[in-house]
């Protein structure tokens, strides 16, 4: 068993650097705003100056949120001649890495929570 554990906590290890740019932008309020605001949207996209509009946030700000959530592999872009429609896409493969390392993480919550329950038999 104790092995299975080692295991475990590698693969969360790995998943937590694959994740780190992606959690980061996800815990940030502003990026949480605009993601909620992105979630309201069809999955077309929609320009930063709607985006200014529904948040009240600033053109600079939204557009400094968008960066760090693309770069997170959050949010995609897509450029119809000179506009850009930023959308969540749902097959960007961080969505999967962060579903991924919260199941493996409540696993060993899971495992440690019924190894307690043992000890106190």
């Amino acid at each position: 068993m104790e092995k299975e554990c080692e295991e475990r906590l590698k693969e969360i290890t790995s998943k937590f650097k694959i994740c780190r740019k992606a959690i980061s932008a996800i815990g940030d309020e502003t990026s949480q705003l605009i993601l909620l605001t992105l979630l309201e949207s069809d999955f077309n996209g929609i320009r930063v100056g709607e985006i200014t509009e529904k948040t009240h946030l600033s053109r600079p700000a939204v557009s400094h949120h968008l960066k760090i959530l693309k770069e997170a592999e959050i949010v995609n872009v897509r450029r119809e001649g000179t506009k850009n429609f930023y959308y969540l896409d749902s097959k960007e493969s961080q969505w999967k890495n962060l579903t991924e390392l919260m199941n493996l993480i409540f696993m060993g919550v899971q495992h440690i929570s019924k190894d307690d329950t043992r000890k106190g038999e």
